[in-house]
C-alpha cells in the first residue's frame, strides 16, 4: 500500500533505487495481514469471540491475531519513511506535498468503493473506514507537514504518539458540534450517514503521528549502521513498553492484570489498544517491528523474493487479496458444507449484529491456515505479473495502482 502504488512515494535511495529491505519488510507484513483477514471470514473469532479476551481464546488463536497487530503500524511508518525517500531523491516542496496529498484523496476514495465491496461482496454495503483511510488521512497530514524540517516533524509524531492517550477519557458524545470531529480524531464510532451504516474503526491522530514518525526517521533507512540504529530504537520501544505497561499509570486505557494462570497474565499483558493505536500499542508494535528488520537482510534468497514482490506492488497486493480472500472463503464454506450467511456484507454482520451469524457458518482454525496458504499462492502470480509491468511500463495510471 505505498510507493506509486496510490498511497505513498517509492521507497527509493539517494541514488533513485529502490530499497529490497523496505519491500521485503512490506511483503512480510502483507503475508502477516492476510492471514487476519483471512480469519476474520472464516473463523468465529471475526464474528463472535475476541480473540485477544484470554476468557474465550487459546494460545494458538491469540497469537494468530495478536502477530497481526504489527500490519497497521508498519503500512503506516513505511509511508512516511517512504515519502522521506522521495524528498531524498529530490521531488520536494511543493511536488512532494501534491503528490501525499493527491494520493491521500485516492486512497480514501478506493477505501469507500472497491475496498468496501471487496469486503461486503452484496450492496448496499456498509462504509468501513480503516486502513486505507488511515493512511489515506495520514498523507493529506504529511501533504503539509513536510514543508517543515525532518527533525520537526519528527517531533511532532513523537508528541502525537507520545500525548495523544491524554485525551483517553473524553467522551465525544457530550461535546455537541465537536463530537464529530472528536470521533474523526479520537474516538472509534458506529453511525448512520445518507442511509448508510457507517464503521469509523481508524480514528486518524495517532496514525498521523505514525506516520510523521515514519518520515521523521527515514534518514535512518539511508545511513550505513541502519540495523545497529533500529535495533537500538527497537531495544529502547519495547523496554519502554514493558515499563510502562507493568506500571499501569499510561499509555494505554485498558489496566492489565495478574490472572490465575501466568499464560492468561501474558495474554492480558499484551492485550493494548488498536482501535485507535495507544502510546503502548505502537511502542510494542513498532519496537518489534524494529527489531525484526535487520534480520531481513538474512533471508533466504528466495523466501526474501517472494516477500519483494508482495511488497513491490503493495496497493495491488492489498486490492487483489481482499478478493481472492473472500471467494477463497466462500469456497471453503461450500466444501464443507457450511452456510454462506457471513460471506455477504460480513462486517455488517460483525460490528453491527454479530448475533445474526449463525452458529454453522465457522469453521476451525486450521482451515483458516489453510485457505491463508491458498489466497499467498493464488495472490503471488498477480503481484509477480503487476510488479513486472511495472517495470516495463510508466504509463500514469499504473501510479495509482
Amino acid at each position: 500500500m505505498t510507493g506509486t502504488d496510490a498511497s505513498v512515494a517509492q521507497p527509493v535511495s539517494a541514488s533513485g533505487q529502490r530499497l529490497a529491505t523496505i519491500d521485503i519488510l512490506r511483503g512480510l507484513i502483507i503475508v502477516i495481514m492476510v492471514l487476519d483477514h483471512v480469519r476474520d471470514y472464516t473463523h468465529i473469532s471475526g464474528f463472535k469471540i475476541n480473540p485477544l479476551d484470554f476468557q474465550q481464546t487459546n494460545t494458538i488463536l491469540y497469537l494468530t491475531r495478536w502477530v497481526t497487530h504489527l500490519c497497521a503500524p508498519t503500512f503506516i511508518f513505511l509511508a512516511g519513511v517512504s515519502a522521506w525517500l522521495q524528498n531524498v531523491r529530490g521531488k520536494s516542496g511543493a511536488a512532494l506535498s501534491g503528490f501525499l496529498l493527491t494520493r491521500g484523496l485516492w486512497l480514501i476514495v478506493l477505501e469507500v468503493t472497491v475496498v468496501g465491496f471487496g469486503w461486503s461482496f452484496a450492496l448496499p454495503m456498509p462504509l468501513f473506514l480503516a486502513i486505507l483511510w488511515a493512511i489515506g488521512w495520514s498523507m493529506i497530514a504529511l501533504s503539509a507537514l513536510v514543508w517543515l524540517p525532518r527533525r520537526a516533524v519528527l517531533a511532532i509524531g513523537i508528541a502525537i504518539i507520545g500525548l495523544h492517550d491524554l485525551a483517553d477519557g473524553i467522551n465525544a458524545d457530550p461535546l455537541g458540534l465537536f463530537g464529530g470531529l472528536w470521533h474523526f480524531l479520537f474516538q472509534v464510532n458506529i453511525f448512520k450517514f445518507a442511509g448508510f451504516d457507517i464503521l469509523l474503526l481508524y480514528p486518524v491522530l495517532p496514525w498521523i503521528g505514525v506516520i510523521a514518525l515514519g518520515y521523521g526517521m527515514g534518514d535512518v533507512f539511508l545511513k550505513p549502521d541502519r540495523n545497529r540504529i533500529l535495533t537500538l530504537c527497537g531495544l529502547g520501544l519495547f523496554i519502554g513498553f514493558v515499563l510502562l505497561r507493568l506500571s499501569n499509570l499510561y499509555g494505554d486505557p485498558r489496566p492489565w492484570a495478574v490472572q490465575a494462570l501466568p499464560a492468561h497474565t501474558l495474554m492480558d499483558f499484551f492485550n493494548v489498544a488498536k482501535y485507535p493505536p495507544s502510546l503502548l500499542y505502537t511502542a510494542a508494535t513498532l519496537g518489534i517491528v524494529f527489531l525484526l528488520t535487520p534480520g531481513l537482510d538474512r533471508l533466504p534468497g528466495k523466501v526474501a523474493s517472494i516477500l519483494r514482490t508482495f511488497g513491490s506492488v503493495p496497493m495491488m497486493a492489498y486490492l487483489g487479496h481482499l478478493y481472492i480472500m473472500h471467494l477463497v472463503s466462500m469456497a471453503a464454506h461450500m466444501i464443507a458444507g457450511q452456510s454462506l450467511a457471513t460471506q455477504f456484507n460480513p462486517l455488517a454482520i460483525a460490528f453491527f449484529n454479530p448475533a445474526a451469524a449463525p452458529d454453522d457458518s465457522f469453521l476451525p482454525l486450521w482451515v483458516t491456515y489453510l485457505c491463508w496458504v491458498i489466497t499467498l499462492c493464488l495472490l503471488y502470480p498477480l503481484c509477480h505479473y503487476w510488479s513486472a509491468m511495472k517495470q516495463r511500463r510508466k504509463d500514469w495510471w499504473l501510479s495509482y495502482l
